[in-house]
């Protein structure tokens, strides 16, 4: 889905700014739960939902991710929320893991074997 793709790009590029004055590797765990969270298609039919307010998918999302969310990760999400693009995020956490393994130096490999390794 390159539209989505296109949509997360500008949201990762910010999240990956404000999170180098914080600590990039929690905000990208929060990130990544919120992700998966997001994926879920039951809650994407809520948000959805207009019967449904972004508060109420806010306080949704964060009471599923079972972690403390940072200040500015929480605003990033009322963010997202507000903009209905609440789809989009699993593609920001890639993308913003993508900018943090960048800046880091660091790539992500998949090994194959034929044995156990």
């Amino acid at each position: 889905m390159a539209e989505l793709a296109t949509i997360a790009r500008p949201y990762a590029e910010a999240l990956y700014k404000v999170a180098q004055n914080a600590d990039v590797a929690s905000w990208g765990r929060q990130i990544a739960a919120l992700a998966e969270v997001a994926s879920n298609p039951e809650l994407r039919q809520f948000a959805d939902s207009p019967k449904v307010s972004a508060e109420q998918v806010y306080d949704v999302t964060a009471a599923a991710v079972k972690m403390p969310l940072d200040a500015g990760v929480q605003n990033f999400l009322r963010t997202v929320i507000e903009n209905g693009r609440l789809v989009a995020l699993p593609a920001v956490a890639e993308q913003f893991h993508a900018l943090a393994n960048a800046a880091s130096g660091v790539s992500d490999a998949t090994i194959y074997s034929a044995y156990p390794i």
